[in-house]
């Protein structure tokens, strides 16, 4: 195809890197209405935005530059959330623009900064960074943006998501009024909005995802299982589908630790990415993906932005997406450029209904399934084996002299079964799942009891978690009132306003007679008021929304360790020394919180 509305430079790159036809999205960028203008871009990740940002601003950029490689200051700056991304648009930009001679320099943190300063001095037409690295140059005099035409926010709804607001406005405010500001996201939440109106003039509106949010490439598969079942369903699930390239997403840098050491462990090619690496080490990871050292990476979400794999067709949700934004941004690394993908979410049958609206709010459809059973695993390698010792082959002449020496020694049968044994030896063994069935759900709570607790009395203590009820202060608490060992108390279950727990039968009435000789005003965890609940937490619960649903009274015990002179279960002041129920604070992890936090001290990094 010619690429005759194009820049002659731009099209040649296009055609020698195979380009037979735009994408949507690349194609809507350079539409006469669109050519000059502010641009808000919604569209799929892996539907070319790169290429597409590249030729919105192409005209601009050739026409400032000429013939002249070199500029005295950068003429478009692009930004991206993460290193891998960034890194991933510097590439693409390099191959589209190399006819051109046009120089970029990327700024990303964790790199060389002195280099990227020298980099900034020698002249690129492009900046590629992310945008904690480009203000740090900006505010040391690295960065001259005054004489930019173009501004491109890649991914825009995943910087505000990760806290980029300030950043970005710094370095926005920093560039000339006459800039063109280019906005590409797969989603477009009301901040990103915000942020166009603010920095935008008479801007266009791109969208190009569709009326389904989820990407047509991409086959969606919900895998139900039991709760202890969810590594052994992600073994059977990368064994089933044996993909080029896989990539499994956690939640915690901790999930992906542990991930990482249990496929390793059972034979598997693994790289792990999470915030904890080093870039050097990301590098190492994805090279690795990319030479077939590995096949499967596991990450967390902001650790996979970015991430551009030709290979790779399999997605496998470890834990359930926070959101149908999520969802769709993690299953966007398969299904790129045209080629087929599959995402599969494994749902504990407890958390179903959730991810049931998740994929009604995204409007995907999902194909719902049991993981794959060892039998079905074999009958596709069985498959695979066949259609790959089939396949027609070039054989050198010295490996033709080996097979018919060995010929003359072994029967063909023999011969072909340490072939197909010496195939299987690689293969990491499938793993023997419970059945997803409520019998076998029953059975398998039912083993999981522990032994003398077959016949069992519920009671119930007048706290819960609004006075901030936890199993590790009521236990001994039990123990003493009760005069019983914590052997001999079973499930514990913490509810709004009260707390019920297990006790065996051939006890019970003991520790209810140890329970009422105990009580006692004069102490506060004596007057807690403990009984016998036969009907359990059920039941119990059900009255509760009916007594809320009719309008009757509740009593509200009053928080533990409010008021002055108030002392907590444990006897101490306030409920505040160790062991003692404790009030939801501020988790560590954010910009006011750097690290853990010790007595008396200033926050530890």
């Amino acid at each position: 195809m010619s690429f005759e509305t194009l820049p002659p430079v731009i099209g040649d790159a296009l055609s020698a890197r195979g380009y037979t036809a735009l994408t949507p999205v690349q194609s809507a960028v350079i539409e006469p209405e669109a050519q000059g203008r502010d641009l808000v871009v919604s569209a799929q990740t892996g539907s070319g935005k790169t290429v597409a940002f590249g030729l919105a601003l192409s005209e601009a950029l050739l026409a400032e530059t000429g013939n002249i490689a070199l500029v005295d200051k950068p003429l478009a700056l692009v930004i991206a959330p993460t290193r891998e991304l960034a890194l991933q648009v510097s590439r693409e930009l390099g191959w589209l623009y190399a006819g051109a001679g046009l120089r970029i320099a990327t700024c990303v943190g964790g790199m060389d900064a002195s280099k990227e300063r020298r980099a900034l001095r020698a002249g690129p037409a492009i900046v590629v960074g992310t945008p904690g690295r480009l203000r740090d140059h900006l505010e040391r005099g690295a960065l001259d943006l005054s004489g930019l035409v173009g501004v491109v926010l890649d991914e825009a709804d995943e910087m505000l998501d990760m806290g980029f607001r300030e950043d970005l406005e710094e370095i926005l405010d920093a560039t000339p009024d006459g800039r063109r500001t280019l906005l590409f996201s797969a989603t477009m939440p009301r901040p990103i909005e915000r942020l166009a109106e603010r920095y935008q003039t008479n801007s266009l509106r791109l969208s190009l995802v569709g009326q389904d949010r989820g990407h047509g490439d991409i086959s969606y598969q919900a895998i139900t299982v039991s709760p202890s079942e969810i590594e052994n369903a992600v073994v059977n699930l990368l064994r089933y589908h044996e993909a080029e390239t896989a990539i499994l997403f956690c939640a915690t840098r901790d999930n992906v630790r542990r991930f990482h050491a249990t496929l390793q462990e059972r034979g598997f090619g693994v790289v792990a990415l999470s915030g904890e690496h080093s870039q050097s080490e990301r590098n190492q990871a994805l090279q690795a993906l990319r030479d077939r050292r590995a096949r499967v990476c596991v990450a967390t979400d902001v650790a996979a932005r970015g991430i551009d794999l030709p290979t790779l067709s399999l997605v496998i949700h470890v834990e359930i997406p926070r959101d149908a934004e999520t969802l769709q941004h993690r299953s966007g690394r398969t299904g790129r450029a045209g080629k087929k993908g599959t995402a599969a979410i494994i749902v504990p049958y407890n958390r179903r209904r959730r991810v049931e609206g998740m994929l009604r709010g995204a409007k995907i459809e999902a194909q719902w399934m049991d993981a794959p059973t060892p039998e079905m695993i074999r009958k596709q390698d069985r498959s695979r084996l066949m259609e790959m010792l089939t396949a027609d082959t070039e054989f050198a002449e010295h490996d033709r002299e080996l097979a018919k020496e060995l010929m003359e020694k072994r029967s063909p049968e023999d011969i072909a079964a340490a072939l197909v044994q010496a195939h299987r030896s690689k293969l990491p063994e499938p793993e023997e799942l419970i059945p997803n069935t409520p019998e076998a759900r029953d059975k398998a709570k039912a083993d999981r009891h522990r032994p003398g607790f077959e016949d069992v009395v519920w009671f119930k203590i007048g706290v819960g978690r609004r006075q901030n009820a936890e199993p590790r202060w009521i236990l001994p608490l039990l123990c003493r009132r009760g005069h019983i060992t914590r052997n001999e108390i079973g499930a514990i279950r913490v509810g709004q306003f009260e707390t019920w727990f297990q006790v065996p039968s051939q006890i019970a009435p003991k520790f209810a007679e140890a329970i009422a000789r105990t009580a006692s005003s004069e102490d506060e965890q004596d007057a807690i008021v403990i009984e016998e609940a036969p009907e359990g937490p059920r039941i119990e619960a059900r009255q509760n929304r009916r007594d809320r649903h009719e309008g009757g009274p509740r009593v509200r015990p009053k928080p533990f360790g409010k008021g002055p002179g108030k002392k907590g279960p444990h006897g101490g002041p306030g409920g505040k020394k160790p062991g003692a129920p404790f009030k939801k604070g501020p988790k560590p992890g954010g910009k006011k919180f750097a690290g853990k936090r010790k007595p008396g001290g200033k926050p530890s990094s």
